[in-house]
Formats: structure tokens, C-alpha cells, sequence
């Protein structure tokens, strides 16, 4: 799976940390917050967000093993976690770090999760995680995931997952076109089958609880406010992309999506709907 670009990921890294469910972030806290060392697979990890966000969540010693299929996103997140790091030194496997008093040991491992999700396994983690993910895989691929995670007995986090709330004011008369193409372009093959789009943490969760886990889910949206510089550029950004997966999805003439974008560049307001979820071995 490719396509995402670190400009992209950079843009929306705030607004992702903002959503982020407080609850869920919690009772990780609760659970792995005094486990040391603590061993953490991110899968789709990109320029290494999901990381910064939940490392100061966990214990005080940490190994991550950042997996992406994306060589030159997996590049800028050892660039960018150097700069994010108290301390940063090179290690044979990858990167030691200190961050806020916390040890970070992080690896980095080109794959293809979509052809071999065993490799989840590798580290045997105490903790599988992802953010902004799994509504890009297949319904028949997460069943399969859920199987490699039970398997190394690890727990699993994923964060802003799409729901498909989205909400964008003032209204405009185009915007049940634009969400019904959208749709129609979310579900299209991103490497690992027929997408699962907004279903995604749905399916998640039954999954796990076929497998005995204890899962919780809970809404985690952006909540993009206009009149601010930084979400006001994420705003103009989601309105460009939101209306070229309309066009491409051949139910919205390119002339209508570009009109509706060029509208929503200056909206009031944005929500665009996530989901988190944990699930927990009992």
C-alpha cells in the first residue's frame, strides 16, 4: 500500500494527536504503564506519528518495531524521531532514543502486511498497534490480522479509524454527491482487497471478541475550526482529496467536485469522524 506522502502525514499529525480518545488512552496508560521493558509492534507506521503520540502512554524502557511497505516513509520516520528525541543515537538495528525521561529503542522493517502479516509476530510484542489504518484493508484481511495478533499474545490499539460521521458547515448542496462518491472511491482496493472503509472497527472488534478478547471502542474525531491557520490548511487539503476520490469514483462529474471543493477550502467548520479501539486478553 502507497500513496501517502510525509507532506500529507505531517499536515494532519496534530489534528490525529488532538482526536486521539482520552478514555482509550487511559486505560492503555493503565495497562501498560508500568510494563518494563515494553515491546510494541506499529504497523503502517509511516513517519512514525503513532509512536510520538503513544510512547509517553507506556513504560519507562519501550522497543518499538516501526513496519511500513514504504522505504522512504520509513527513512523520514527515523529523520523525524531524531529531531522529536531528547537524546538520539544510531544503534546496529535502528535508533536509541530518550524522550521525557523514557528509554525508546526503535527498529524499522520494510513489509508487505498484505501478503505476509505474520511478521506482526516477529518481536513477539506485548502490544500491536496503528493509527489512521485499518479502514484501508479488507473485511477478509482483518480476521486474519486478529489471528497473527492472538497468536503472539500481545494486546491491540488502533486509533482514527474512519466512521464516516463527517460533517462539514455551512452546508452545501452538493454534499450528499460528494460523501456517496467518497464512499464509493474509500471502498476500492488499497493493496489488501475490497477496503472495509467505515466498517473497519466493527469488524475490528468482532474479530478480537471471537478470539476471546475484551474489546472497547470510542469516537475519536477531527474537529477543524476554520478560522484557525493550521486547520483551516488541513480543511483546504481534505477538500481537495475528498472531491478527487469523488470524481475518480466516476459518480460525480470532475467540473461538480472541483466546484464543491473550491467551496469547502474556506468552510467554518470540518468534523471528520474516527474511531478507537482497544482490545484487551482477558
Amino acid at each position: 500500500m502507497t500513496g501517502f506522502s510525509a507532506d500529507w502525514l505531517a499536515l494532519r499529525e496534530p489534528a490525529d494527536h488532538r482526536a486521539r480518545n482520552g478514555d482509550l488512552a487511559a486505560a492503555l496508560s493503565a495497562r501498560f504503564g508500568q510494563t518494563t521493558p515494553l515491546r510494541v509492534t506499529d504497523i503502517g507506521a509511516g513517519t512514525g506519528s503513532n509512536l510520538r503520540a503513544t510512547a509517553p502512554l507506556l513504560g519507562r524502557e519501550q522497543h518499538w518495531t516501526l513496519v511500513d511497505y514504504d522505504p522512504a516513509l520509513l527513512a523520514e520516520a527515523r529523520r523525524q524521531l531524531r529531531a522529536w528525541a531528547d537524546d538520539a543515537s544510531e544503534a546496529d538495528d535502528g535508533l536509541r532514543l530518550t524522550k521525557d525521561g523514557r528509554a525508546l529503542h526503535v527498529r524499522f522493517r520494510e513489509a508487505d502486511l498484505a501478503r505476509a502479516p505474520e511478521v506482526i509476530g516477529a518481536q513477539t510484542p506485548h502490544l500491536v498497534t496503528a493509527a489512521a489504518f485499518f479502514d484501508l484493508v479488507s473485511a477478509d484481511w482483518i480476521p486474519r490480522f486478529a489471528d497473527v495478533v492472538a497468536q503472539t499474545g500481545a494486546d491491540f490499539f488502533t486509533v482514527l479509524t474512519c466512521d464516516g460521521a463527517d460533517d462539514w458547515q455551512p452546508p452545501h448542496p452538493d454534499d450528499a454527491a460528494i460523501t456517496a462518491g467518497f464512499h464509493a472511491d474509500q471502498a476500492r482496493d488499497k493493496g489488501f482487497g475490497p477496503a472495509a472503509g467505515n466498517d473497519a472497527t466493527a469488524l475490528l472488534a468482532e474479530a478480537f471478541g471471537r478470539l476471546g478478547y475484551q474489546a472497547r471502542s470510542a469516537p475519536s474525531p477531527w474537529l477543524l475550526d476554520g478560522t484557525s491557520p493550521a486547520d483551516a490548511a488541513l480543511i483546504a487539503a481534505l477538500a481537495a482529496g475528498t472531491a478527487g476520490a469523488a470524481a475518480e469514483s466516476g459518480t460525480v462529474s470532475p467540473n461538480g467536485a472541483d466546484a464543491w471543493a473550491q467551496a469547502r477550502r474556506g468552510a467554518r467548520s470540518c468534523r471528520i469522524g474516527h474511531l478507537d479501539l482497544l482490545a484487551t486478553r482477558g
